[in-house]
């Protein structure tokens, strides 16, 4: 499972896809859930990196950074917010 921390924790639980949970692990490095004009995108941070209000998802030793501004919106984090060019 995953654990919450940060300005503020979402009102409700954020369900992460086991795709979604295999593409962070295999790249060891955190990630950011922002903003794009297509809605929420999944980004590693070293593209768009974490805000000190972000909401802090855990999953092992890897962060989800959710945007304050997509965290009261969010249920689901799913594989359709990777963007194509990301995909390796």
């Amino acid at each position: 499972m995953h654990t919450y921390r940060g300005h503020k924790s979402p009102p409700h639980t954020v369900s992460i896809d086991d795709e979604v949970r295999s593409y962070i692990l295999e790249r060891k490095c955190d990630f950011r859930v922002c903003t794009s004009c297509g809605g929420p995108i999944l980004l590693p941070t070293t593209i768009k990196p974490p805000k000190s209000t972000d909401t802090e998802i855990y999953i092992d030793d890897r962060t989800i950074y959710v945007s304050i501004y997509q965290a009261r919106f969010l249920d689901r984090i799913h594989a359709d917010m990777i963007p194509h060019f990301c995909m390796y």
